[in-house]
């Protein structure tokens, strides 16, 4: 086969995987729009339960532009990101082991929407050292079925791929476990050796400044975190 002959396969290949990964990110962009509205909703929901009582907790929604937004409640902050790129499972990921897989190789690339957990301090007063963590990813194919890496109530409950759909009702469940999870996960003091000395700096620059960080685990290892984080 000379190279012109070779043209025609190759342009067909460029054009069937870009339309692919168009597909999963329109797909993927949907989702995040509806992650939205269901966190507008679920606020609408709380302020109508406490018929605006400023006593109480707040549970806010902040927009941060179109591929990232924030749900603030008590002291946590929880931010949804959506990465603009397509990926691919690993060929040693459990997922692509599957048959749901093995039965259509395209189902195994996705979009990703991340959630982060913050301190509403860290931001409050621009502790820029302080740390978040990433307590779940959810994968979304052009089946839009999905999967998710992360702890606990994220990562235990939402990992069939071959079931798992993309509807409102599970995408709630989604944003409920989240909280759920976060809820539940405190932060804990750090180790009397990691914060026994401080510059002179760190007592005389403002709060805003401080260069002691903080985080729900920072300076722990906890076995249950440990084996989590290697199934993640």
């Amino acid at each position: 086969m000379n190279q012109l002959s070779q043209k025609p396969e190759l342009f067909e290949a460029i054009r069937i995987k870009a339309l692919l990964k168009q597909d999963i990110y329109k797909k993927t962009l949907s989702t995040f729009r509806l992650f939205k509205m269901i966190v507008l909703e679920m606020v609408t929901e709380y302020q109508e339960k406490y018929n605006g009582n400023q006593t109480v907790v707040p549970f806010e929604y902040r927009d941060r532009g179109e591929f990232e937004f924030e749900l603030k409640f008590g002291g946590d902050v929880l931010i949804f990101t959506m990465h603009t790129n397509i990926f691919e499972f690993s060929r040693m990921h459990e997922v692509m082991k599957t048959t749901y897989i093995h039965e259509d190789s395209d189902r195994s690339y996705c979009g990703v929407i991340n959630i982060y957990n913050f301190l509403a301090d860290s931001f409050k007063y621009n502790r820029v050292n302080d740390v978040g963590y990433l307590i779940g990813r959810v994968f979304i194919n052009k089946d839009l079925h999905y999967f998710i890496e992360g702890k606990r109530e994220i990562g235990m409950l939402f990992n069939n791929f071959a079931t798992s759909a993309i509807t409102k009702e599970s995408s709630r469940t989604i944003i409920e476990s989240s909280i759920m999870y976060t809820i539940n996960f405190d932060l804990l003091t750090p180790p009397y050796d990691d914060v026994k000395q401080a510059s002179v700096y760190d007592m005389q620059s403002s709060a805003e400044n401080q260069k002691i960080p903080t985080g729900k685990r920072l300076g722990f290892r906890f076995q249950a975190d440990h084996e989590e984080f290697k199934n993640t």
